[in-house]
């Protein structure tokens, strides 16, 4: 990495706005085609994966999956799961690897379309010009809570899973994780792990096996092609699903919420509001945790017809059997019975850097075509589902990012004069 100061009035061919993994690949990519350009990270590079996970994340995807343009993970536990910190050094040591142009703690408060052709940017070091610029924020931007959170008690601490770190920032007494995501599940295990009395609320997120038939799960889906189908393919609506919960820890294993009901987790419904001094829930437990195992078997089922095409000799595996299933479900939970509340509901775009620039549809999403968009010499990468399930984790990254490469190369070169 090479550390750049900008000065107001610089001009550059190429502009990639946030150094994570997407926008460091796209600038390895600009390295070996020596087109002149700057990432603008408004922290450090790839930070978020030390700054914004709990201290037991790690990775749901095999190590295997971690490949960026150049660089590969060469460790010793390619079907294993890296933790938080070694994610983080692992993409780290990457910015390492080539001379990536970044300006670090600098941030962009608009893009505009400059007279003539290129763009304006405005960062907190001045203004500069360019003639493309990409979009590497990815779309996961501010922390979500729902308005009627401004209704529960004072005394009840509450707290983003993206600030979550640990149980000990957390009052003594129970916990209501709100969201059965990744984040929601994998946060609920953390604390029951640490003994503390757990309520999640769930949603409607599927989940997927660990292992299955004597492979992970996520192995034999990346076989099978299944993280290469295009988006176009599945229709739009996909990007906004939820991912499969899962969970990489201890080596890995599945996250059966209907056993941490026997453990003595407390599930409800999805949660709806307060009355009353309590908390309440709709009716939808039962279905979601069934919703939830019959996207898992669909996906054993998919295996198994692979297996059995392709000729593979793989071992024979019982199918999952219920081990919990609910009776009296609570509508209510009086909020003295919680000292803290864990949301874990996502999170929301924030695109007004992107002020007058026709790149989003109606509903305030990119509007693109596997990066492209209407706007000439403006891209986006790093999304969920920007073209396959892979865009959005390490496995496609380096495919998106060769893309898009294309795509800035000839934005740049329309308006680079030729020798």
């Amino acid at each position: 990495m090479i550390p750049v100061d900008l000065s107001d009035g610089d001009h550059f061919d190429a502009v990639i706005v946030g150094g994570g993994q997407a926008g460091l690949a796209l600038s390895w990519h600009l390295v070996q085609r020596g087109i002149r350009h700057v990432v603008i990270e408004r922290d450090t590079v790839v930070h978020e994966w030390r700054d914004g996970r709990w201290d037991n994340f790690t990775l749901v995807t095999p190590n295997w999956h971690c490949a960026l343009p150049g660089y590969a993970y060469d460790g010793p536990e390619p079907d294993g799961f890296m933790t938080r910190d070694e994610v983080y050094a692992w993409a780290r040591r990457y910015a390492d690897t080539f001379p990536a142009p970044v300006a670090e703690h600098t941030s962009v408060s608009l893009v505009e379309r400059r007279p003539g052709g290129g763009f304006l940017v405005h960062t907190s070091a001045g203004m500069i010009t360019a003639e493309t610029v990409t979009s590497a924020t990815g779309g996961y931007h501010l922390p979500v809570t729902p308005a009627w959170s401004d209704d529960i008690p004072e005394h009840v601490f509450q707290l983003h899973s993206h600030e979550y770190r640990n149980a000990s920032q957390l009052p003594d007494g129970p916990v209501l994780v709100v969201g059965s995501g990744q984040s929601g599940t994998q946060i609920a295990e953390d604390l029951l792990l640490e003994g503390r009395d757990v309520h999640l609320a769930l949603g409607r997120a599927p989940r997927v096996a660990r292992f299955y038939r004597g492979r992970d799960c996520m192995t034999w889906l990346a076989d099978m092609g299944v993280y290469d189908v295009p988006v176009s393919t599945r229709g739009l609506a996909k990007r906004e699903s939820t991912n499969h919960y899962v969970t990489g820890r201890d080596g890995g294993r599945d996250i059966d919420l209907r056993e941490f009901a026997l453990r003595g987790m407390a599930l409800y419904g999805r949660a709806i509001g307060m009355s009353g001094g309590d908390f309440l829930f709709d009716d939808t437990l039962a279905d979601n945790l069934d919703y939830a195992d019959s996207v898992a078997e669909s996906i054993k089922n998919d295996i198994d017809r692979y297996i059995e095409r392709e000729r593979i000799d793989a071992p024979h595996e019982d199918r999952y059997e219920a081990v919990w299933r609910p009776e009296d479900v609570p509508a209510r939970l009086p909020a003295r019975d919680v000292s803290s509340v864990v949301w874990s509901i996502g999170f929301r775009a924030d695109w007004s850097w992107l002020g007058s620039l026709d790149v989003l549809d109606h509903e305030g999403h990119p509007a693109h075509s596997r990066g492209a968009t209407n706007v000439p010499g403006f891209q986006f990468i790093g999304l969920p589902w920007m073209h396959t399930w892979g865009s959005g984790r390490f496995h496609a990254i380096a495919r998106d990012a060769e893309h898009v490469a294309g795509l800035v190369a000839e934005g740049a070169e329309r308006r680079i004069p030729v020798a």
